[in-house]
């Protein structure tokens, strides 16, 4: 690639960032939380990373837009639910508005009472550190104090689609 194909940012479609940050695959999570009211709260997200393995740091995001930020902003612990590949029905459910997110879904109830969604292939409970600014979104920053993990394939986003990650053939044992 040369300099004369890259594309300025300014005046570009918000599609065509989109499209061209969805290049990177990532992996599929639901972010649970309870209120203090007792209210489960859960969305999709695929903005989390891995920031620190000592203290065990992780980061996620959420849209200013989003209408559960004012409960994710106010609790104390939130926990990240890794989907497996068999989930993206469950992705797809966190992902659409609903006055109970939890109505049919098998979770039971960790510390804190954050919600931890059955099936999972890893589950991180964090406690509710900093939030940082982040254009139109909030970074959150946690640390985790549980976790519980049984492998299995993940779900996988890219390019807009769910998608199963394999062995790469040239690595194959």
């Amino acid at each position: 690639m040369t300099d004369s194909t890259l594309i300025a940012v300014d005046g570009v479609e918000p599609r065509s960032l989109r499209n061209l940050l969805g290049q990177f695959a990532t992996g599929v999570t639901v972010i649970t939380t309870r209120t203090a009211d007792g209210r489960r709260v859960g969305m999709t997200a695929n903005s989390f990373s891995s920031v620190s393995l000592d203290p065990p740091l992780v980061l996620w995001s959420l849209a200013r837009s989003a209408p559960s930020l004012p409960d994710f902003l106010a609790a104390s612990h939130f926990a990240i639910n890794v989907l497996g590949s068999d989930q993206h029905g469950l992705s797809g459910h966190f992902a659409r508005p609903a006055a109970d997110k939890f109505a049919g879904i098998e979770y039971a109830e960790g510390p804190a009472g954050v919600p931890l969604l059955d099936g999972a292939i890893a589950t991180l409970v964090c406690r509710n550190g900093t939030q940082y600014e982040g254009g139109d979104h909030l970074i959150f920053l946690g640390e985790i104090e549980h976790y519980r993990h049984s492998g299995g394939e993940p779900l996988v986003f890219h390019a807009g689609q769910y998608r199963v990650a394999v062995a790469h053939p040239a690595l194959a044992l």
